[in-house]
């Protein structure tokens, strides 16, 4: 009795990444009443800086109660408005996508798309684009297909023109129309920003073949350390040849850690993307109420340079603290200088150098040691044994105590042996009680 859009399996909602949260519903960690649970490491979700966006919402108590100069705009807010978002909150939104950027780029609020969150805006220029791409987020309603564009370890996973060459081959012998390039800046899984060069050759190679550029660069404001991050923006400049061509995802569900706010947009050149989007993005809305109280918040200037700042060092702080864990167990991962996750090596821990024995060491990972990762199959990669570990959406605690079951688990040799379904979990066995101390922290 269903559609066969709504029966089809390309959501991707069997793939690792989504049984992992299954798993981890099924059994989530809690200090005090579940101390043996899986820890969720498979969020990328930023709570490092929380504290800073509820002490600005108490001492703005007015934005919250919909107020401006002690009068209520209840009745403003309330009513219809069109699929072109509140102005106030299009200008606070493009100046502080400016401000994230180093003030190097400016954007103009009459080529801003407003979404639903960045999944929305990406779907919409596949809808844009694409004539029937991320899984999951991009493939499932569209239609589009992807096509990764493989990276090596080799130079740190960097895009090169023979592999944009290649992936573009590839595309060709299974009879697809390329539409368009899509990348993560800074990247996700890698939590890398791309240089000068690789933006360079992806400018000139969409000039070549006369396709688009999509740059999802939703992680800009989490850049904490060198080289920085250049957004393709910058690139375009005087490429009048490619600037019609050029779109830019944002959101503030990783910049400013409001995932459940849903706010996302689009901003390009292109005058007919932008008149078509803004008609599509009626299917996804962000409420008046949401957008007046961003408005005021993202127009203090004093609190969003405070937030820039601190954030950034507490990303650093955090990140050093998982690398730091990741090392003590023997493991290491990609150089990274942003996002909120970093790209581990655990090639060494497979028992076979194949994607089943990425698999088979997951799973230990997931049920034995209780920590959801997400493996590199489910982002493409073709090298076995790389994971995206995230580090920001728990507790310094919690992220020690996630530490000291992968440690263990190392070191016991485990990931050596056979998965037993029926097995206690590893690290319940050695769970200890937290202290008082902890048990405050942890709240």
């Amino acid at each position: 009795m269903l559609s066969k859009k709504a029966t089809c399996n390309s959501h991707g909602q069997d793939s690792s990444y989504f049984l992992g949260w299954q798993e981890y519903e099924k059994n989530p960690y809690d200090p005090i009443t579940n101390p043996s649970g899986i820890i969720q490491m498979g969020l990328a979700e930023n709570q490092l800086s929380f504290d800073l966006l509820e002490s600005w919402l108490a001492s703005h108590p007015d934005a919250i109660a919909l107020k401006q100069d002690g009068a209520f705009l209840f009745r403003e807010l309330a009513l219809f408005q069109d699929y072109h978002g509140l102005p106030a909150f299009k200008n606070a939104l493009t100046e502080f996508m400016s401000e994230i950027r180093g003030n190097k780029v400016g954007f103009d609020p009459d080529k801003l798309v407003l979404t639903a969150g960045a999944t929305s805006a990406n779907e919409t220029l596949m809808f844009c684009l694409a004539d029937p791409w991320f899984d999951r987020d991009l493939k499932w309603r569209t239609g589009a297909e992807i096509v990764p564009i493989h990276c090596s370890s080799a130079n740190g996973f960097k895009i090169t023109k023979p592999a944009l060459e290649e992936a573009y081959q590839r595309a060709a012998k299974r009879k697809l129309r390329v539409k368009g390039v899509l990348i993560t800046n800074p990247s996700n899984p890698l939590g890398t920003t791309m240089t000068r060069d690789e933006l360079d050759i992806l400018i000139n190679f969409i000039a070549s073949q006369n396709i688009h550029l999509i740059s999802d660069e939703i992680y800009s404001g989490t850049v904490f350390d060198f080289p920085g991050f250049i957004s393709v923006k910058e690139v375009i400049k005087g490429r009048d040849d490619v600037s019609d061509k050029v779109h830019i995802v944002c959101s503030l569900s990783k910049d400013l850690g409001l995932p459940g706010f849903r706010v996302g947009a689009i901003y390009s050149n292109n005058n007919g993307v932008i008149a078509a989007a803004t008609k599509m993005s009626s299917f996804g809305l962000i409420s008046s109420q949401t957008q007046y109280l961003l408005s005021v918040m993202l127009s203090d200037k004093e609190f969003t340079s405070k937030y820039i700042a601190e954030n950034k060092r507490r990303l650093a702080k955090r990140q050093q603290m998982l690398i730091n864990g990741l090392e003590d167990a023997g493991i290491g991962c990609l150089n990274s200088n942003a996002g909120l996750f970093c790209w581990v090596d655990m090639r060494h821990l497979l028992k076979s150098k194949t994607f089943e024995g990425e698999m088979e060491l997951w799973k230990k990972i997931l049920y034995e040691v209780g920590l959801n990762i997400s493996p590199g199959a489910s982002c493409h990669c073709q090298e076995p044994g790389w994971f995206r570990v995230c580090f920001s959406n728990m507790s310094e605690d919690t992220l020690n105590l996630a530490m000291q079951r992968l440690k263990s688990f190392v070191d016991s040799g485990r990931h050596r042996t056979a998965r037993s379904s029926h097995s206690m979990p590893f690290f319940a066995k050695w769970v200890r009680r937290l202290s008082p101390s902890e048990r405050k922290s942890e709240r």
